[in-house]
């Protein structure tokens, strides 16, 4: 196997505003501490001192491998598509920061465990290193990661996101229509046909070798997924595939046991249908035979147009369910979901780590992956 070690010593000099030279400091004392190894087939074998140092190894491998896909799935999740593909993306923007809040991602960070805050903190500077080591990558939109990215996307699907049955096109309908007071229907979105993956467990009396067998398909396209390994001196010894951008192992196995998921469309988004009137200027919804103001938030976007960008604002719309999603049948449609959660991304690392089948049915019991089902296998 050839060895490449990530640490490449370059004079301050190349210090940006971007990046000060505290931020440099860190970021090479951290890689002295990690080693990339590739093995023939171009995989890559990360080895670090402790579990942070492996997921900043993890990221910079994946940037090399294909920085882009690394910043186009953060682009979507940050709800900014429309400032890379212009103003078509616009409402697919809008969808997914009514259902996202980065801020409540900001807020999961700052009351993060130190242990998951020491990887978030890894995942940024192990991007932000290559971006610096590698200047002829010029990022579609994103020129410096940030700790809680992670946090809008917690549990290692590509596309976890379950709103019931409103669609992109109903907010478009809805917030694209400035008169609200006239009833219009958003056509209802047909049921989704699934293709999920699928995956065996073989117990060792049904095999050949008399060894437990995990087959996992994850039924996607080549290289969806780039395949690694990651090692550190505090018990991570996890082979499997990433989703790309993500900091854990999202398929795969480790000494004691492997696991697979298949996508699953389990219940974790309501609808509430809204009787609304208008008072002025405002807005009030009818709850227990009373009135309750729809609290009104402006959100900025920007979308690219021809050479330049062009800003806009939206002003959406929220009530103690969640957000305001469709107007149907004169009704306006408000939505509550969980399609992130802090318990996601810890149960999401902490399967990489199981120790067995009772390990991980703890793990299992933080209920925070909610867009998957699991096929498990151990080493018993």
């Amino acid at each position: 196997m050839k060895k490449f070690l990530i640490l490449l010593v370059l004079p301050l000099q190349l210090c940006t505003q971007k990046n000060n030279k505290e931020e440099i400091a860190r970021w090479e004392k951290q890689a002295k501490d990690v080693t990339i190894i590739r093995d023939n087939y171009g995989v890559p074998h990360i080895y670090g001192k402790t579990d942070a140092d492996a997921v900043f190894g993890l990221l910079y491998a994946q940037c090399e491998d294909d920085f882009k896909r690394v910043e186009m799935n953060y682009i979507e999740k940050l709800g900014r598509m429309a400032e890379v593909k212009g103003e078509s993306s616009l409402y697919d923007d809008l969808y997914i920061r009514l259902i996202i809040d980065s801020a409540e991602a900001v807020a999961d960070y700052e009351k993060s465990p130190d242990w998951l805050k020491k990887l978030m903190n890894a995942y940024a500077d192990g991007i932000n290193y290559f971006l610096y080591k590698n200047p002829q990558v010029k990022p579609a939109l994103l020129t410096k990661f940030k700790p809680w990215y992670p946090l809008l996307w917690t549990d290692g699907s590509i596309g976890a996101i379950n709103t019931a049955d409103v669609s992109e096109e109903d907010v478009k309908m809805f917030y694209g229509n400035t008169e609200r007071s006239t009833s219009f229907v958003a056509p209802k979105k047909e049921k989704e046909k699934v293709d999920g993956s699928n995956g065996f467990a073989i117990a060792p009396s049904q095999s050949a070798s008399g060894n437990a067998l995990l087959y996992i398909n994850p039924h996607t396209t080549f290289y969806y997924r780039p395949e690694v390994q990651m090692n550190s001196e505090e018990g991570l010894h996890v082979h499997g595939a990433v989703t790309w951008g993500q900091f854990f192992i999202y398929q795969g196995f480790n000494e004691h046991c492997g696991f697979m998921h298949t996508t699953c469309n389990v219940d974790v988004a309501d609808l509430y249908e809204l009787k609304i009137s208008k008072q002025g200027e405002k807005y009030f919804y009818t709850y227990n035979d009373s009135l309750k103001p729809v609290e009104e938030k402006k959100m900025l976007f920007r979308y690219k147009d021809g050479n330049g960008m062009v800003s806009k604002t939206i002003t959406t719309y929220f009530t103690h369910h969640g957000p305001v999603m469709a107007k149907r049948n004169d009704k306006w449609i408000s939505l509550r979901s969980y399609n992130r959660a802090m318990n996601g991304l810890i149960q999401s690392w902490m399967r990489n780590k199981s120790t067995g089948l009772d390990d991980y049915k703890k793990i299992m019991d933080l209920r925070g992956n909610t867009s998957n089902n699991t096929v498990f296998a151990d080493s018993k």
